[in-house]
Protein backbone atom coordinates (compact mmCIF):
# COMPACT_ATOMS: atom_id res chain seq x y z
CA UNK A 1 0.00 0.00 0.00
CA UNK A 2 1.22 3.57 -0.69
CA UNK A 3 1.16 5.44 2.47
CA UNK A 4 2.75 8.29 1.41
CA UNK A 5 0.09 9.13 -1.34
CA UNK A 6 -2.85 10.96 -0.94
CA UNK A 7 -6.27 8.80 -0.49
CA UNK A 8 -8.23 9.17 -3.61
CA UNK A 9 -12.29 8.81 -3.11
CA UNK A 10 -13.78 8.54 -6.29
CA UNK A 11 -16.88 6.27 -5.30
CA UNK A 12 -19.59 9.13 -4.58
CA UNK A 13 -22.23 7.24 -6.48
CA UNK A 14 -22.02 5.04 -4.01
CA UNK A 15 -22.62 7.65 -1.19
CA UNK A 16 -21.46 11.20 -0.96
CA UNK A 17 -19.37 12.23 2.71
CA UNK A 18 -21.68 14.30 4.64
CA UNK A 19 -21.47 18.10 4.17
CA UNK A 20 -19.97 20.11 7.32
CA UNK A 21 -22.69 22.33 6.74
CA UNK A 22 -25.29 19.75 6.94
CA UNK A 23 -23.76 18.14 9.84
CA UNK A 24 -24.15 21.70 11.24
CA UNK A 25 -27.76 21.80 10.49
CA UNK A 26 -28.61 18.32 11.92
CA UNK A 27 -26.56 18.71 15.05
CA UNK A 28 -29.16 20.39 17.42
CA UNK A 29 -31.42 17.73 16.47
CA UNK A 30 -28.37 14.55 17.41
CA UNK A 31 -27.82 16.56 20.52
CA UNK A 32 -30.88 17.88 21.83
CA UNK A 33 -34.37 16.64 22.10
CA UNK A 34 -35.62 15.48 18.40
CA UNK A 35 -39.27 15.16 19.64
CA UNK A 36 -41.95 13.18 17.82
CA UNK A 37 -43.29 15.11 15.22
CA UNK A 38 -47.02 14.14 15.58
CA UNK A 39 -46.61 15.22 19.70
CA UNK A 40 -49.27 18.51 20.28
CA UNK A 41 -46.13 19.74 22.89
CA UNK A 42 -43.86 22.48 22.05
CA UNK A 43 -40.69 20.35 21.18
CA UNK A 44 -43.01 17.97 19.09
CA UNK A 45 -44.67 21.18 17.40
CA UNK A 46 -40.88 21.96 17.03
CA UNK A 47 -39.89 19.22 15.77
CA UNK A 48 -43.17 19.23 12.81
CA UNK A 49 -42.01 22.67 11.67
CA UNK A 50 -38.27 21.54 11.26
CA UNK A 51 -39.82 18.63 9.18
CA UNK A 52 -42.07 21.11 7.76
CA UNK A 53 -39.18 23.18 6.50
CA UNK A 54 -37.25 20.51 4.72
CA UNK A 55 -40.51 19.97 3.21
CA UNK A 56 -40.73 23.18 1.72
CA UNK A 57 -36.86 22.97 0.84
CA UNK A 58 -37.58 19.84 -0.80
CA UNK A 59 -40.07 20.85 -3.16
CA UNK A 60 -39.04 24.23 -4.10
CA UNK A 61 -35.35 22.59 -5.84
CA UNK A 62 -38.18 19.87 -7.35
CA UNK A 63 -40.68 23.07 -8.66
CA UNK A 64 -43.08 21.03 -6.40
CA UNK A 65 -45.70 21.88 -3.89
CA UNK A 66 -45.31 20.92 -0.49
CA UNK A 67 -47.77 18.88 0.06
CA UNK A 68 -46.24 16.77 -2.88
CA UNK A 69 -43.15 15.52 -0.81
CA UNK A 70 -43.46 12.31 1.22
CA UNK A 71 -40.16 11.30 3.06
CA UNK A 72 -39.20 7.99 3.39
CA UNK A 73 -36.23 6.43 4.37
CA UNK A 74 -34.04 6.55 1.24
CA UNK A 75 -34.31 5.97 -2.52
CA UNK A 76 -34.94 2.45 -2.10
CA UNK A 77 -38.13 2.93 0.08
CA UNK A 78 -38.84 5.85 -1.91
CA UNK A 79 -39.12 3.59 -5.71
CA UNK A 80 -41.25 0.67 -4.14
CA UNK A 81 -43.74 3.61 -2.67
CA UNK A 82 -43.61 4.82 -6.42
CA UNK A 83 -43.65 1.19 -8.10
CA UNK A 84 -45.24 -1.29 -6.27
CA UNK A 85 -48.06 1.65 -4.42
CA UNK A 86 -48.26 3.70 -7.58
CA UNK A 87 -48.85 0.42 -9.71
CA UNK A 88 -51.26 -1.25 -6.92
CA UNK A 89 -53.38 2.13 -6.71
CA UNK A 90 -53.43 2.41 -10.85
CA UNK A 91 -55.02 -0.99 -10.73
CA UNK A 92 -57.46 -0.59 -7.63
CA UNK A 93 -58.68 2.52 -9.99
CA UNK A 94 -59.29 0.68 -12.48
CA UNK A 95 -58.84 -3.36 -13.24
CA UNK A 96 -58.00 -3.42 -16.27
CA UNK A 97 -54.50 -1.80 -15.94
CA UNK A 98 -52.29 -4.65 -15.21
CA UNK A 99 -49.11 -3.64 -16.60
CA UNK A 100 -45.91 -2.47 -15.28
CA UNK A 101 -43.29 -1.14 -17.46
CA UNK A 102 -39.46 -0.25 -16.52
CA UNK A 103 -36.45 0.00 -18.42
CA UNK A 104 -33.89 -2.37 -18.89
CA UNK A 105 -30.98 -0.13 -17.12
CA UNK A 106 -33.10 0.68 -13.91
CA UNK A 107 -31.88 0.39 -10.59
CA UNK A 108 -32.32 -2.68 -8.91
CA UNK A 109 -34.83 -0.87 -6.22
CA UNK A 110 -36.90 -0.32 -9.20
CA UNK A 111 -36.59 -3.59 -11.30
CA UNK A 112 -37.26 -5.64 -8.40
CA UNK A 113 -39.85 -3.60 -7.17
CA UNK A 114 -41.90 -4.23 -10.67
CA UNK A 115 -41.30 -7.77 -10.63
CA UNK A 116 -42.50 -8.67 -7.81
CA UNK A 117 -45.84 -7.19 -8.55
CA UNK A 118 -46.00 -10.33 -10.63
CA UNK A 119 -46.85 -11.87 -7.61
CA UNK A 120 -50.11 -9.85 -7.39
CA UNK A 121 -51.12 -10.29 -11.01
CA UNK A 122 -49.35 -7.55 -12.84
CA UNK A 123 -47.14 -8.35 -16.27
CA UNK A 124 -43.34 -7.01 -15.59
CA UNK A 125 -42.38 -5.32 -19.34
CA UNK A 126 -38.75 -4.55 -19.73
CA UNK A 127 -38.17 -1.88 -22.46
CA UNK A 128 -34.87 -2.05 -24.14
CA UNK A 129 -32.23 0.40 -23.97
CA UNK A 130 -29.52 1.42 -26.44
CA UNK A 131 -25.63 1.81 -26.23
CA UNK A 132 -26.08 5.40 -23.88
CA UNK A 133 -27.96 3.28 -21.71
CA UNK A 134 -31.52 4.83 -22.31
CA UNK A 135 -34.61 4.18 -24.61
CA UNK A 136 -33.91 5.25 -27.75
CA UNK A 137 -36.14 8.69 -28.85
CA UNK A 138 -38.15 8.28 -31.21
CA UNK A 139 -38.94 4.84 -30.42
CA UNK A 140 -40.60 4.68 -27.24
CA UNK A 141 -43.09 1.64 -27.63
CA UNK A 142 -46.89 2.47 -27.47
CA UNK A 143 -48.59 2.46 -24.21
CA UNK A 144 -51.72 1.19 -23.39
CA UNK A 145 -55.04 1.20 -21.40
CA UNK A 146 -53.76 -2.05 -19.48
CA UNK A 147 -50.64 -0.34 -17.89
CA UNK A 148 -50.76 0.95 -14.87
CA UNK A 149 -47.47 2.18 -14.45
CA UNK A 150 -44.25 3.01 -16.38
CA UNK A 151 -41.35 3.29 -14.79
CA UNK A 152 -37.87 5.16 -16.48
CA UNK A 153 -34.53 6.32 -14.67
CA UNK A 154 -33.60 9.92 -14.88
CA UNK A 155 -29.87 9.28 -14.58
CA UNK A 156 -27.96 5.32 -14.54
CA UNK A 157 -25.99 5.21 -11.40
CA UNK A 158 -23.52 2.98 -12.98
CA UNK A 159 -22.92 4.67 -16.24
CA UNK A 160 -24.04 8.18 -15.71
CA UNK A 161 -25.87 8.66 -18.88
CA UNK A 162 -29.11 11.41 -19.02
CA UNK A 163 -32.35 10.46 -20.02
CA UNK A 164 -33.13 13.29 -22.00
CA UNK A 165 -35.69 11.92 -23.53
CA UNK A 166 -38.09 11.51 -20.26
CA UNK A 167 -40.08 14.09 -21.11
CA UNK A 168 -41.40 13.09 -24.05
CA UNK A 169 -41.97 8.98 -23.08
CA UNK A 170 -43.76 10.39 -19.85
CA UNK A 171 -46.34 12.30 -22.30
CA UNK A 172 -46.77 9.11 -24.23
CA UNK A 173 -47.39 7.12 -20.99
CA UNK A 174 -49.77 9.47 -19.04
CA UNK A 175 -51.37 10.20 -22.70
CA UNK A 176 -52.70 6.46 -22.49
CA UNK A 177 -53.56 6.85 -18.45
CA UNK A 178 -50.54 5.21 -17.05
CA UNK A 179 -48.47 6.42 -14.24
CA UNK A 180 -45.38 7.46 -14.47
CA UNK A 181 -42.41 7.39 -12.15
CA UNK A 182 -38.74 8.14 -12.02
CA UNK A 183 -35.74 7.12 -10.14
CA UNK A 184 -33.87 10.76 -9.85
CA UNK A 185 -31.65 9.39 -6.87
CA UNK A 186 -28.73 9.63 -9.13
CA UNK A 187 -29.59 13.13 -10.79
CA UNK A 188 -31.16 15.39 -7.86
CA UNK A 189 -28.23 17.51 -6.58
CA UNK A 190 -26.04 17.08 -9.95
CA UNK A 191 -28.48 18.31 -12.37
CA UNK A 192 -31.37 20.61 -12.71
CA UNK A 193 -34.59 18.56 -11.38
CA UNK A 194 -38.00 20.24 -12.08
CA UNK A 195 -40.99 17.69 -12.35
CA UNK A 196 -43.27 19.90 -14.02
CA UNK A 197 -41.05 19.70 -16.80
CA UNK A 198 -40.39 15.94 -16.53
CA UNK A 199 -44.09 15.62 -16.57
CA UNK A 200 -43.82 12.75 -14.30
CA UNK A 201 -46.18 12.09 -11.39
CA UNK A 202 -43.41 10.27 -9.38
CA UNK A 203 -40.40 10.85 -8.51
CA UNK A 204 -37.79 9.34 -6.13
CA UNK A 205 -34.25 10.57 -4.68
CA UNK A 206 -31.80 10.29 -1.51
CA UNK A 207 -30.27 13.21 0.80
CA UNK A 208 -26.78 10.74 0.76
CA UNK A 209 -26.26 10.73 -3.03
CA UNK A 210 -25.69 14.93 -2.63
CA UNK A 211 -23.99 15.66 0.68
CA UNK A 212 -27.01 14.68 3.16
CA UNK A 213 -26.97 11.79 5.60
CA UNK A 214 -28.01 8.32 4.75
CA UNK A 215 -31.48 7.30 5.78
CA UNK A 216 -33.60 10.08 4.62
CA UNK A 217 -34.86 10.25 0.89
CA UNK A 218 -38.29 11.49 -0.76
CA UNK A 219 -40.62 10.21 -3.26
CA UNK A 220 -42.91 13.26 -4.83
CA UNK A 221 -46.28 12.27 -5.28
CA UNK A 222 -48.17 14.45 -7.91
CA UNK A 223 -51.31 15.78 -6.94
CA UNK A 224 -54.10 13.79 -7.37
CA UNK A 225 -51.75 10.66 -8.03
CA UNK A 226 -52.68 8.62 -5.18
CA UNK A 227 -49.81 5.57 -4.08
CA UNK A 228 -50.87 2.94 -1.93
CA UNK A 229 -48.51 2.72 1.50
CA UNK A 230 -46.38 -0.30 1.78
CA UNK A 231 -46.92 -0.25 5.90
CA UNK A 232 -49.81 0.07 8.02
CA UNK A 233 -49.31 2.54 10.47
CA UNK A 234 -49.78 5.85 11.73
CA UNK A 235 -50.86 7.41 8.69
CA UNK A 236 -47.99 9.71 8.89
CA UNK A 237 -46.99 12.03 5.44
CA UNK A 238 -50.72 12.28 4.57
CA UNK A 239 -51.31 8.41 5.46
CA UNK A 240 -48.87 7.74 2.59
CA UNK A 241 -46.13 6.50 4.56
CA UNK A 242 -46.52 5.85 8.20
CA UNK A 243 -43.75 5.58 10.76
CA UNK A 244 -42.25 8.56 13.03
CA UNK A 245 -40.76 10.92 10.89
CA UNK A 246 -36.76 10.87 11.43
CA UNK A 247 -36.13 14.27 12.32
CA UNK A 248 -32.21 14.79 12.27
CA UNK A 249 -32.11 12.88 9.20
CA UNK A 250 -34.77 14.75 7.32
CA UNK A 251 -33.72 18.39 8.35
CA UNK A 252 -30.52 17.18 6.72
CA UNK A 253 -32.14 16.60 3.53
CA UNK A 254 -33.56 20.06 3.40
CA UNK A 255 -30.22 21.69 3.99
CA UNK A 256 -28.23 19.22 1.91
CA UNK A 257 -30.87 19.50 -1.34
CA UNK A 258 -30.67 23.50 -0.52
CA UNK A 259 -26.89 23.90 -0.65
CA UNK A 260 -26.85 21.34 -3.72
CA UNK A 261 -29.12 23.41 -5.27
CA UNK A 262 -27.23 26.96 -4.70
CA UNK A 263 -23.82 25.15 -6.20
CA UNK A 264 -25.42 23.15 -8.84
CA UNK A 265 -23.94 25.17 -11.56
CA UNK A 266 -20.58 25.55 -10.48
CA UNK A 267 -20.08 22.00 -9.56
CA UNK A 268 -21.49 20.78 -12.34
CA UNK A 269 -18.95 22.71 -14.44
CA UNK A 270 -16.13 22.01 -12.06
CA UNK A 271 -16.72 18.06 -11.84
CA UNK A 272 -17.33 17.88 -15.44
CA UNK A 273 -13.93 19.59 -16.17
CA UNK A 274 -12.20 16.82 -13.90
CA UNK A 275 -14.19 14.04 -15.34
CA UNK A 276 -13.36 15.01 -18.86
CA UNK A 277 -9.61 15.42 -17.94
CA UNK A 278 -9.60 12.19 -16.04
CA UNK A 279 -11.11 10.23 -19.35
CA UNK A 280 -8.57 11.94 -21.52
CA UNK A 281 -5.88 10.94 -19.41
CA UNK A 282 -6.91 7.37 -19.21
CA UNK A 283 -7.67 6.56 -22.99
CA UNK A 284 -4.48 8.47 -23.38
CA UNK A 285 -2.26 5.71 -21.19
CA UNK A 286 -4.96 2.85 -22.00
CA UNK A 287 -5.32 2.99 -25.47
CA UNK A 288 -7.76 0.41 -25.50
CA UNK A 289 -9.71 1.33 -22.98
CA UNK A 290 -13.21 2.53 -23.47
CA UNK A 291 -15.86 4.89 -22.02
CA UNK A 292 -19.17 3.33 -21.61
CA UNK A 293 -21.94 5.23 -22.62
CA UNK A 294 -19.89 7.99 -23.70
CA UNK A 295 -22.21 9.01 -26.93
CA UNK A 296 -25.27 10.93 -25.06
CA UNK A 297 -25.88 12.81 -22.31
CA UNK A 298 -24.01 12.42 -19.06
CA UNK A 299 -23.90 13.31 -15.33
CA UNK A 300 -20.69 15.31 -14.82
CA UNK A 301 -20.14 12.94 -12.07
CA UNK A 302 -19.40 9.26 -13.38
CA UNK A 303 -16.74 7.25 -15.76
CA UNK A 304 -17.43 4.03 -16.64
CA UNK A 305 -14.26 2.53 -18.11
CA UNK A 306 -13.69 -0.80 -19.90
CA UNK A 307 -10.26 -2.26 -19.67
CA UNK A 308 -10.02 -5.17 -21.41
CA UNK A 309 -8.08 -8.27 -20.72
CA UNK A 310 -9.03 -7.40 -16.50
CA UNK A 311 -11.01 -8.37 -13.79
CA UNK A 312 -13.07 -4.92 -12.39
CA UNK A 313 -12.99 -6.89 -8.94
CA UNK A 314 -9.50 -7.67 -8.96
CA UNK A 315 -8.61 -3.86 -10.39
CA UNK A 316 -10.95 -2.32 -7.59
CA UNK A 317 -9.10 -4.21 -5.13
CA UNK A 318 -5.25 -3.72 -6.22
CA UNK A 319 -6.76 0.03 -6.39
CA UNK A 320 -8.03 -0.06 -2.84
CA UNK A 321 -4.63 -1.06 -1.49
CA UNK A 322 -2.86 1.63 -2.71
CA UNK A 323 -5.60 4.00 -1.12
CA UNK A 324 -8.04 4.68 -4.04
CA UNK A 325 -11.72 3.52 -3.30
CA UNK A 326 -13.37 3.10 -7.01
CA UNK A 327 -16.55 0.44 -7.67
CA UNK A 328 -17.06 -2.61 -10.15
CA UNK A 329 -20.23 -1.32 -10.82
CA UNK A 330 -23.39 -0.47 -8.58
CA UNK A 331 -21.95 -0.80 -4.69
CA UNK A 332 -25.18 -2.69 -4.29
CA UNK A 333 -24.23 -5.32 -6.25
CA UNK A 334 -20.52 -5.02 -5.29
CA UNK A 335 -18.57 -8.69 -4.59
CA UNK A 336 -20.95 -10.75 -6.62
CA UNK A 337 -20.14 -13.03 -9.57
CA UNK A 338 -22.90 -11.98 -12.33
CA UNK A 339 -22.00 -9.65 -14.64
CA UNK A 340 -23.65 -6.01 -14.51
CA UNK A 341 -26.80 -6.37 -16.11
CA UNK A 342 -27.17 -2.17 -16.19
CA UNK A 343 -24.44 -3.05 -18.73
CA UNK A 344 -25.50 -6.23 -20.55
CA UNK A 345 -28.24 -3.99 -21.71
CA UNK A 346 -25.91 -1.48 -22.93
CA UNK A 347 -24.63 -4.28 -25.38
CA UNK A 348 -21.78 -5.50 -23.52
CA UNK A 349 -20.54 -8.98 -23.75
CA UNK A 350 -20.05 -10.51 -19.80
CA UNK A 351 -16.59 -10.48 -20.08
CA UNK A 352 -16.52 -6.59 -21.26
CA UNK A 353 -18.98 -6.20 -18.19
CA UNK A 354 -16.96 -8.20 -15.68
CA UNK A 355 -13.96 -5.64 -16.79
CA UNK A 356 -15.15 -2.50 -16.29
CA UNK A 357 -14.53 0.16 -13.63
CA UNK A 358 -16.84 3.13 -12.12
CA UNK A 359 -15.47 6.00 -11.52
CA UNK A 360 -17.56 8.76 -9.38
CA UNK A 361 -16.52 12.15 -8.21
CA UNK A 362 -18.19 14.62 -5.95
CA UNK A 363 -17.61 17.83 -3.72
CA UNK A 364 -14.66 16.48 -2.16
CA UNK A 365 -12.92 15.63 -5.40
CA UNK A 366 -10.03 17.40 -6.32
CA UNK A 367 -7.09 17.68 -9.43
CA UNK A 368 -4.60 16.38 -7.46
CA UNK A 369 -7.16 13.18 -7.09
CA UNK A 370 -7.59 13.21 -10.71
CA UNK A 371 -3.55 12.70 -10.76
CA UNK A 372 -3.23 10.16 -8.51
CA UNK A 373 -5.98 8.40 -10.79
CA UNK A 374 -4.23 8.66 -14.05
CA UNK A 375 -0.77 7.52 -12.02
CA UNK A 376 -2.17 4.68 -10.12
CA UNK A 377 -4.89 3.29 -12.95
CA UNK A 378 -2.75 2.20 -15.41
CA UNK A 379 -0.42 0.88 -14.11
CA UNK A 380 -3.37 -1.33 -11.69
CA UNK A 381 -3.64 -2.16 -15.54
CA UNK A 382 -0.41 -3.27 -16.42
CA UNK A 383 -0.28 -5.39 -13.75
CA UNK A 384 -3.64 -7.40 -13.78
CA UNK A 385 -3.07 -8.03 -17.50
CA UNK A 386 0.32 -9.59 -16.59
CA UNK A 387 -1.24 -11.63 -13.86
CA UNK A 388 -3.25 -13.09 -16.96
CA UNK A 389 -0.69 -13.45 -19.19
CA UNK A 390 1.57 -14.86 -16.96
Amino acid sequence: MNTDAREVYADHHATTPLDPEVFEVMRPWLEGLAANPSSTHGPGRAAREAVEAARVEVARVLGAEPSEIVFTSGGTEANNLAVRGGARAAREADPSRSRVAFTAAEHAAVREAALSLNADGFEPVELRVNANGVPAAGAFPDFDERTALVSALLANNETGAVFDSLAELAARARAAGAVVHTDAVQAVGKIPVDVRALGVDLLALTAHKFGGPAGAGALFVRKGVRVQPLAAGGGQERGRRSGTENVAAIVGLGAAIRLASAHLSSEAARLTGLRDRFEAGLLLRVPDAKINAAGGSRLPTATSALFPGTEAETLAAALDLDGIAVSAGAACHAGTTSPSRVLLALGLSATEARATLRFSFGRTSREEDVDRLLDAVPRAVERAREAVRA
